[in-house]
């Protein structure tokens, strides 16, 4: 810690200024009664323009994306960058996916994507399925977020496990006691150090280290050098497919993931949602100048901290930080970087913790549970959803969870057919849907296992990079595992649907009416129901 006493208080001082605002959050904007899924999960279900454009920036631009991206980049250069693209994709998509997720589920109370699940297809089995989804592929995602504290705390010289368990403790007890107000108030913080970080950095790294022509040589002559024929600053033809599938299946997970869906149901009426996937293209301009944060490092000489004989590239960044960036402004960007996990950490318990409420406890525990006893049991559970990912960090190898998060996006991906897809049509029978996600699951996990990554010696589980030689094809190109698996899901539960009709098996009875999916803030149905109710 010798030499970063100046960081680490501009950092302590930071971090117990946004905790403090995680604590007062409970009286900011404060309902009569807190005792409900409705307020504690959602906010009231009140957010407007501005509130919602940071609490789902927030939610979705990760401290894991602020040290994750520049270290691909870093190690792989171009295919660093399909983070850009997917994340331009990807609100067109869900322009046309989330006014109407939203509006169904304000008719309805719907708290999560099961809830929706289960109320248009009939059948509990598949929300139940939907549910164990979204818990198992948001488990790990929050574990992330505190590689991202820990490769600042690396780069401070600090090690040991006591300042993340510390830090998430004061995470887990703010989010008890204020719900989704927490991070919904805190973004403001998190996205404003950001913004100045990054455009500092941007601007006077670059000239330190001889302008951009200097910065992209280096990392040239670095990729030249390696034996690696998928790195370098331009895509070739090895990585191009992979590149490709890899941004377009990102795209369709992100808003599939149930922490994406509680920030835009969140959300006062429509027009909010429209207006939000207008201008949240504009953090993906700020997520292009972070991903040259790699290339930067690589002119700047950085080398990442080695723990155990073992590369830890996600200390690229902070080290960057303290190299190029006077102490006390280097605190400032390591507390962003913190608090950048505070925000979408506590946003993944409260939606974990809500399905879990909704569709196990409800569903099969307390039929009759009160709104009060629904939001007590999502208060313990999100407790536990962060013992769980503290646990991860301690028993696993960090590398591992890495790795699990990129399983997490295969698995996301096959909840798709039933709930976007469910929003547009009600054409799938339900044993169709689960014979696809079954499949779709199967075959992502067996192609998962045939990935190796000979940089960390692992034979299976090594990326999703699958290659396309495994299916027979004479190359080298490599493809983006979920990408296929979702293809298996949609053939299977297209055919299975077709066979289901045919031999007249019963299916599940639609609870949504058409004009659901259009209902607005001032519409009847929305005015005069209890959100607080069951589907």
């Amino acid at each position: 810690m010798s030499g970063h006493t100046t960081e680490l208080v501009v950092f302590i001082l930071l971090f117990a200024i946004v905790s403090g605002m995680g604590f007062v959050a409970a009286r900011w904007r404060r309902p009569n009664d807190l005792a409900s899924l409705n307020e504690w999960g959602l906010g009231g279900r009140s957010f407007g323009s501005w509130i919602t454009w940071f609490l789902v920036g927030g939610d979705l631009y990760t401290a894991y994306t602020f040290v994750a991206v520049p270290a691909l980049v870093f190690s792989s250069g171009a295919l660093g960058f399909y983070a850009l693209p997917y994340t331009v994709v990807v609100y067109p998509l869900v322009f046309l996916v989330l006014a109407r997720m939203w509006s169904v589920s304000h008719v309805h109370g719907f708290v999560t994507p099961a809830d929706f699940v289960r109320a248009r297809f009939g059948s509990p089995t598949l929300a139940l399925l939907i549910a164990i989804t979204g818990l198992i592929a948001t488990m790990p995602y929050i574990a992330l977020q505190l590689i991202g504290i820990e490769a600042v705390l690396k780069a401070m010289g600090i090690t040991g496990h006591l300042p993340i368990i510390i830090a998430f403790a004061i995470l887990a007890a703010y989010t008890y006691q204020s719900g989704l107000r927490a991070p919904a108030l805190i973004a403001f913080v998190k996205d404003t150090l950001i913004y100045i970080v990054i455009l500092a950095a941007v601007i006077y790294i670059p000239a330190r280290l001889g302008g951009w022509d200097s910065i992209f040589q280096a990392a040239q002559d670095k990729f030249a050098a390696t034996p690696n024929a998928g790195d370098g600053i331009f895509l070739n033809a090895n990585n191009q497919l992979q590149y490709v599938t890899l941004a377009f299946g990102s795209a369709l997970a992100l808003f599939l993931y149930p922490h994406s869906l509680t920030g835009v149901l969140a959300s006062k009426n429509r027009n909010v949602i429209k207006r939000n996937m207008s201008a949240l293209p504009a953090y993906s301009l700020v997520l292009g100048l972070i991903a040259l944060l790699g290339f930067m490092a690589i002119s700047a000489g950085v080398k990442p901290i080695v723990t155990d004989g073992k590369v830890d590239n996600n200390t690229v960044v902070p080290l960057l930080f303290d190299k190029m960036f006077p102490d006390w402004f280097t605190g400032v960007a390591y507390a962003a970087v913190g608090i950048g996990a505070l925000v979408p950490a506590a946003i993944m318990s409260i939606a974990a913790a809500n399905l879990f409420t909704r569709n196990i406890y409800r569903e099969y525990i307390n039929k009759n549970a009160t709104d009060a006893q629904e939001a007590g049991v999502s208060k313990i559970v999100s407790l536990l959803v962060k013992v769980g990912a503290v646990a991860c960090i301690l028993l696993l190898d960090p590398q591992f969870s890495i790795d699990l998060q990129l399983i997490g996006g295969v698995i996301i991906l096959q909840t798709l057919p039933s709930v976007a897809l469910g929003l547009y049509t009600r054409w799938f029978h339900k044993g169709g849907l689960i014979a696809g996600w079954a499949l779709g699951l199967a075959a992502g996990m067996w192609m998962l296992y045939l990935i190796p990554n000979p940089a960390s010696g692992k034979q299976h589980f090594g990326g999703s990079a699958f290659g396309l030689s495994n299916l027979g094809f004479d190359t080298k190109m490599t493809i983006y595992a979920g990408f296929l698996a979702l293809a298996v899901n949609l053939i299977v539960a297209v055919v299975g649907t077709v066979i289901f009709k045919a031999a007249k098996v019963a299916d599940g009875k639609d609870a949504t009416a058409q004009d659901d999916y259009f209902a607005d803030e001032g519409d009847p149905k929305v005015k005069d129901l209890d959100l607080t109710g069951s589907h």
